[in-house]
């Protein structure tokens, strides 16, 4: 299966590390023209280096609406829209009683108030087209419970979940499929690795024991999934939620 975005603009958000960064560069090793979207600079400019002069950075807080509509536009007609900024912002789990507003509202702006901002400012030019792919990043916490027990986490994951489904149904009349992507844990940046440690040689033990493959994945193997969701081979394919989390 060869899978090829020559002439293709992909906007990644996310990117500064992690998933969104080996997303970036799977778009560019296949020729597209990547716009790469972070809160982190240092990061995207190595995302950069790594994709190459056909990708270029952009600071964006992908919660904040105005900053998405004022930025957006300037990429011109956007093909691929990858919703990947999100996590947890800091959190660990707590009981919810100790839970305040803003820890509860930071999480649901990066993680669903996000994907839907940035799928609101390329769908009209999606729509005009009658042709685009916009792909959520969602977690196995938004189909079963959250492993650090971080409710809004769950919670937003589920709803951008929801959000993938209602779109794929108001968008799909114009050509435009919405699918989502639910990563089982993968040690990919920084949260993951303190989580990774935080479970001792037991909790690491139990969880891989809970894999049907008995294995961690790759950020490769998420980037895998959305490349097929934003090839033409899944032209008939939309609203759809794969997990990828090597079997449960």
């Amino acid at each position: 299966m060869n899978i090829s975005f020559e002439g293709k603009v992909v906007v990644v958000t996310g990117a500064a590390h992690g998933f969104g960064r080996t997303i970036a560069q799977g778009f560019a090793s296949r020729g597209a023209r990547v716009h790469a979207c972070d809160v982190n600079m240092a990061g995207l400019e190595e995302t950069v280096k790594l994709c190459g002069e056909k990708t270029t950075a952009h600071v964006l807080d992908v919660g904040n609406r105005t900053d998405v509509q004022a930025l957006v536009p300037t990429f011109g007609e956007v093909d691929i829209l990858v919703n990947n900024a999100g996590g947890v912002r800091g959190q660990v789990g707590r009981p919810i009683e100790e839970i305040s507003e803003s820890d509860w509202q930071t999480i649901f702006d990066v993680n669903l108030s996000g994907a839907f901002f940035m799928a609101q400012a390329v769908a009209p030019a999606m729509k005009n087209r009658k042709a685009g792919r916009i792909i959520n990043i969602s977690s196995g916490a938004g189909l079963g419970i959250s492993l650090t027990g971080i409710q809004a986490y769950a919670s937003a994951k589920a709803g951008q979940i929801g959000l993938t489904r209602q779109l794929a149904h108001e968008l799909g009349p114009w050509g435009i499929t919405v699918n989502n992507v639910a990563p089982g844990f993968v040690r990919s940046n920084p949260t993951t690795e303190r989580q990774w440690d935080a479970m001792g040689e037991e909790g690491q033990a139990r969880l891989l024991q809970n894999i049907a493959l008995k294995r961690l994945g790759l950020p490769e193997d998420i980037a895998a999934m959305v490349m097929f969701f934003a090839s033409d081979y899944a032209g008939w394919i939309s609203g759809q939620v794969i997990s990828v989390d090597g079997g449960k």
